[in-house]
């Protein structure tokens, strides 16, 4: 079984609180400064090294690795809270999400003392940057199927083949890929595979873009030609590869960015509707507070999704007015806030070292969903709302262009609906 469907409800003691509303406040100044526009989905689609070395100067980078690899020794709740705001805003946090998220948790937990030294702390500074080589190419959500092959050699292995989706590979520094070590088992197709950290500045790795359908660069595949990697680079035990790549996955599944890719875009539409409303500029409309504790999402301009005030504001002007959107943008609000709360529950989970993968499945196709949603339900407005705010439309562009990869990266949700039916015991 994987765990509990829904992990016991947390919530926050006033430390991991202040620390919300200080990254909060950091990131309504960096606006305000002109460092970064809020967009969606920046976690894939917004890289920005500096950025990431000026989270990482405050100790937002790295926050649970060790003290003594370099990084902080904070607890999942603080880094959660941490990445939620970061994500609510809308920040430029490509750089070092793969790394933070689930290639340090692996080196702790798999990882060779050396390797941790050598990796973990770059990884806390902001200074290392990695991707993910699962997937290839024909494939599909099949992962056993693995067409990558290594082969042993004096002092290392010898890496062929092809994998695809890899995000940022075009500008991260490594990637963890998933290799088959050993000929095919077909009766124990999980068996044979290996892990290996990967240069991908070496010598036979070829990176070729894939341009997403509005122009955009952020996946590639990538061509592994008789690439040599050193022992001292194969992570865990050869042919333990499947059982790493699982262990990676509930922290890959569960996390905020299922189910905030859209909402820079909700709390955008809000924000567009409560001006229009009252005719008051954005700084005079009140403002709520965050996610947390049942609040709405994190940022001023984006906190007022969840208020009395807000709700007032786009209410019709009249019995005879066409059906209020409000109705549907609240029903969003309420979801994202019953997201929080499981994702944060799954936080804990994995802070107390239990079995979530099944908690982690369910946010996973709970919180795609609703961030291809947010964006329909926004994209079906635009046309009556927007007409005077380009920055709206382009924000729905982005997310419906984006909205196609919500429910397949990390796993399928189809895939992910059966890890659900199993532990629940109908498979």
């Amino acid at each position: 079984m994987g765990g509990q469907l829904v992990p016991q409800l947390v919530t926050e003691d006033e430390q991991t609180r202040a620390l919300r509303l200080e990254v909060r406040s950091f990131l309504q100044r960096e606006v305000a400064a002109g460092t970064f526009t809020p967009w969606v989905d920046t976690w894939l689609t917004r890289w920005d090294n500096d950025f990431t070395k000026k989270l990482a100067a405050r100790g937002w980078v790295g926050m649970t690795i060790p003290t003594e690899y370099g990084g902080h020794g904070r607890t999942f709740l603080e880094r959660f809270a941490v990445t939620e705001e970061l994500l609510a805003m809308g920040a430029p946090v490509a750089a070092q999400w793969v790394a933070d998220r689930q290639i340090a948790p692996s080196l702790l937990r798999f990882g060779t003392e050396e390797q941790k030294q050598a990796f973990l702390p770059a990884i806390a500074s902001g200074d290392l940057c990695f991707g993910i080589g699962m997937s290839e190419p024909e494939s599909g959500s099949d992962l056993a199927s693995v067409q990558t092959k290594g082969r042993r050699v004096d002092g290392g292995w010898r890496i062929t083949g092809r994998k695809t989706w890899t995000s940022g590979g075009h500008v991260a520094d490594g990637f963890f890929a998933l290799v088959r070590t050993e000929p095919l088992d077909t009766a124990h197709r999980h068996a044979g595979l290996s892990q290996f950290i990967v240069d991908l500045r070496a010598d036979g790795v070829s990176i070729d873009p894939i341009v997403s359908m509005n122009g955009g660069h952020h996946f590639n595949e990538v061509t592994l030609d008789d690439v040599f990697i050193p022992d001292d680079r194969v992570l865990g035990e050869p042919g333990e590869g499947w059982h790493q790549v699982t262990s990676e996955l509930a922290f890959e599944r569960s996390g905020p960015e299922r189910f905030l890719s859209t909402f820079a875009l909700l709390g955008e539409t809000v924000d567009h509707l409560r001006a229009a409303r009252t005719q008051a500029p954005l700084e005079d409309v009140p403002a709520a507070d965050g996610p947390a504790d049942g609040r709405s999402a994190a940022p001023a301009r984006a906190a007022s999704v969840g208020s009395p005030s807000s709700a007032a504001a786009i209410a019709p002007t009249s019995p005879s007015s066409a059906p209020a959107p409000g109705g549907a943008l609240g029903r969003h609000i309420a979801r994202v806030t019953a997201l929080h709360h499981m994702s944060l529950s799954v936080a804990a989970s994995l802070q107390a070292g239990e079995n979530a993968d099944t908690a982690a499945a369910l946010v996973k196709v709970l919180g795609t969903t609703e961030e291809g949603d947010i964006a329909e339900t926004v994209d079906r407005l635009v046309g009556d709302v927007a007409a005077d705010s380009p920055r709206l439309q382009d924000l729905v562009d982005a997310a419906i262009a984006q909205r196609p990869g919500f429910t397949l990266r990390g796993g399928t949700n189809e895939v992910l609906r059966g890890v659900v039916a199993r532990s629940l015991g109908l498979r």
